[in-house]
């Protein structure tokens, strides 16, 4: 595998690709919904949820949490995770420019 340079980009892009790689399973985006229709949960709530062992269930959070699309708190023995609404907002900021282009061009192709 090459080597991705990022150090090429702009800190904006390898955030937004960090974010983009880190929804790229779909796993991952079951836990987002999930999250999204609970507001918060336990993480033995998403196990629950989910067709997937504990300890991957564990590591598909990590990457979220690492990326900063989601939040845990220790209450008690668990982790009770919601979203980190900073990371969708970078999110949701890319796919508004997408979608101003496209309200703002003819289509050249």
């Amino acid at each position: 595998m090459g080597i991705t340079k990022s150090e090429n980009f702009t800190e904006e892009q390898n955030q937004l690709s960090g974010l983009a790689k880190a929804i790229g399973h779909p796993a991952r985006i079951a836990i987002i919904q999930y999250l999204i229709k609970v507001r918060s949960c336990i993480c033995g709530d998403i196990v629950n949820e989910l067709p997937l062992a504990q300890p991957t269930v564990s590591q598909h959070l990590k990457e979220l949490k690492n990326a900063g699309l989601i939040k845990g708190n220790l209450e008690g023995n668990a982790i009770c995770y919601c979203l980190d609404e900073e990371g969708f907002r970078k999110i949701k900021s890319f796919f508004e420019s997408l979608d101003s282009y496209f309200d703002n061009t003819n289509q050249c192709c």
